[in-house]
């Protein structure tokens, strides 16, 4: 006979109605914030595989250019916070929702900028207006999906970001050989606005948030809680490190493939962004990883696949240097999904806070990564930009690694007898 405890496990995973693989509902929410993810990237780095073309035309050197990238990103890192608490009072499904809608308004304007400047400005705008979506996602996902499926579900959303930044960029490549770099902006601003309108009709409503009340000394009490949490920090850390060698690697390597002994035209180029599928498959698998060989066991391999990446991404092989891209972008991908699901667990409260400061130090990474890998680039090639790759991922190592030491520490101090 099942014993008491047995019971009482199987009564309280019966009453618990948050969505699972299965349940009604789980699907339509899974494809929902897909097709947000999709639209969140796909708008965010629009103009990354463009930056040849743009160079071009405004007669701008890469670093000035990639501040297209780089603007949007650093806006977004700034603007999450505060747009997370706002999701705390008015919901995460209204404020997904009203940042889509400004973010696809903004990026029907964007093909229109009479000059870099302006460009730069729409960027910024386009990005602060994105802020928030990606932590409101997270705080729904935590709220709304039981813990075990937590993980993949996060991989899921973080699987449509990838196919966003791929289809993004080879959208923008094609459409841009064949009509110029607005005409490519323009699609992918077409094609976020279907999304965002796939992201309304799918969307469930949540029926686990309580609203709260918009209080700026309470959310600066939340805010200094999760600074102060060791394991948190070092989740924030690993996702701004991991997202600068993406950053630099993405923003940078349009240029070297535009030049010999690549000379590729500019939707080759795009089409190049197609190893973002590989980050579908890392990023959803991100969980079995975790299952297989815990958090810091996935860590280390996802990082040791991007610095095999990053090593191989030095030759002048074409393909070589795809072999690089497909192994940076599956460490990438499967670092992210492991250390963002990580917070959304560790954060007993205010999660759409905690999720908004990973997001605020993943974006300053993609903007640090996008303006150090161009000026490293101009300064010394794509070794230059490989250089900053691999100091990023030392990073990664030294936190992971000084993570551990502190758990063996803390497990010596709680259990003595046992160490």
């Amino acid at each position: 006979m099942p014993s008491a405890s047995t019971k009482a496990a199987a009564t309280t995973a019966s009453a618990d109605t948050r969505l699972s693989p299965g349940a009604p509902g789980y699907r339509r929410m899974s494809l929902a914030l897909f097709a947000a993810g999709l639209a969140t990237f796909a708008l965010l780095y629009s103009t990354q595989a463009l930056l040849p073309a743009i160079s071009a035309e405004f007669g701008a050197t890469a670093s000035a250019a990639s501040w297209t990238v780089s603007a949007a990103t650093g806006a977004l890192a700034l603007c999450v916070l505060p747009l997370s608490a706002l999701s705390e009072r008015f919901g995460r499904r209204a404020m997904m929702t009203a940042s889509l809608s400004v973010a696809v308004a903004v990026a029907l304007l964007v093909p229109l900028a009479p000059n870099l400047e302006s460009l730069i400005a729409l960027r910024a705008v386009q990005g602060a207006a994105l802020a928030g979506l990606p932590a409101s996602a997270m705080a729904y996902l935590a709220e709304e999906v039981r813990p075990k499926a937590l993980i993949a579900a996060i991989g899921l959303f973080v699987a449509g970001n990838s196919i966003g930044g791929m289809s993004g960029r080879l959208v923008t490549g094609w459409v841009a050989q064949l009509w110029g770099w607005r005409a490519g902006l323009a699609a992918v601003g077409l094609t976020s606005l279907a999304c965002a309108l796939a992201f309304r009709a799918l969307l469930p409503k949540a029926r686990h948030f309580t609203p709260g009340t918009l209080n700026p000394k309470a959310l600066a009490r939340t805010v200094r809680g999760h600074l102060a949490d060791p394991l948190l920090m070092r989740l924030y850390v690993i996702g701004a490190l991991f997202m600068t060698v993406f950053g630099a690697v993405y923003t940078v390597i349009g240029y070297r493939l535009v030049e010999a002994p690549f000379s590729l035209p500019q939707g080759v180029i795009g089409s190049i962004f197609l190893v973002y599928l590989v980050g579908t498959v890392s990023s959803a698998a991100a969980g079995k990883l975790v299952g297989r060989m815990g958090r810091r066991g996935a860590l280390y391999l996802a990082v040791s696949t991007t610095a095999a990446g990053l090593l191989f991404s030095l030759s002048d092989s074409l393909a070589l240097v795809l072999t690089g891209l497909v192994l940076i972008t599956a460490g990438f991908f499967a670092g992210h999904a492991v250390a963002s699901s990580s917070v959304s667990r560790t954060a007993k409260t205010g999660r759409a806070q905690a999720s908004a400061l990973y997001q605020s130090a993943y974006y300053l990474g993609s903007s640090a990564g996008g303006t150090l890998g161009a000026i490293a680039f101009h300064a010394g090639g794509w070794a230059g930009t490989v250089l900053i790759g691999l100091v990023a991922v030392l990073g990664v190592v030294s936190v992971t690694l000084y993570g551990s030491h502190s758990a063996r520490v803390e497990a010596r101090r709680l259990h003595p007898a046992t160490a």
